[in-house]
């Protein structure tokens, strides 16, 4: 019975720390399981429907955090190729670069063999132009996974938001027509 009264899709309990939310079939059932009143039963999916969206909040800044981070890797990528193809033909790059706000400097890059990578927390490492294109690719590749992975979180957690809207609006109507029967049958 209780497995009639709520069930989760596909019988998953959560998925990367989100709790999966149980569609409620028999309202009346999940209420008796849960061991809640009416009251308490919407204020719980009520709080859990906030957290949803806190944790929503959380993934679009990361997803919006991916999506810069993967234009920077792939132009870095092309600067190293661009670097590698120069030096094949033997020609010098000239690359003009920001000194700071609003003064420009130009370059002139000959035969190089290493670039200099930004790590982050402050942290430059030189690494050959093979290495550094072998890290950007890995990187890139790292990055584009977890934008797969965080979309599917996504979606899986806009599909909980749905679940626990849809269990609100079912508990508050079977609430309304349980009040309306007590009602009539005082009334007859």
């Amino acid at each position: 019975m209780a497995a009639a009264a709520a069930s989760t899709p596909q019988g998953v309990a959560e998925r990367r720390g989100i709790p999966a939310a149980a569609f409620v079939e028999d309202v009346e059932a999940y209420l008796r399981q849960a061991g809640l009143d009416v009251n308490s039963a919407l204020a719980f999916l009520q709080e859990r429907l906030q957290q949803y969206k806190i944790v929503e909040m959380k993934l679009l800044a990361q997803q919006r955090d991916l999506q810069a981070k993967i234009p920077d890797i792939e132009k870095c990528l092309d600067i190293v190729a661009a670097l590698q193809a120069k030096k094949a033909l033997g020609e010098a790059l000239i690359a003009d670069f920001e000194l700071s706000e609003g003064i420009y400097s130009r370059a002139k890059i000959e035969d190089t063999d290493s670039v200099c990578l930004w790590l982050g927390a402050n942290v430059m490492l030189e690494y050959s132009c093979d290495e550094a294109n072998a890290l950007l690719k890995k990187n890139l590749g790292n990055a584009k996974a977890s934008l797969e992975v965080l979309v599917a979180d996504l979606q899986f957690l806009r599909d909980q938001q749905t679940i626990t809207q849809v269990t609100i609006a079912r508990v508050f109507n079977w609430d309304v027509h349980q009040r309306r029967s007590k009602q009539a049958v005082k009334e007859t």
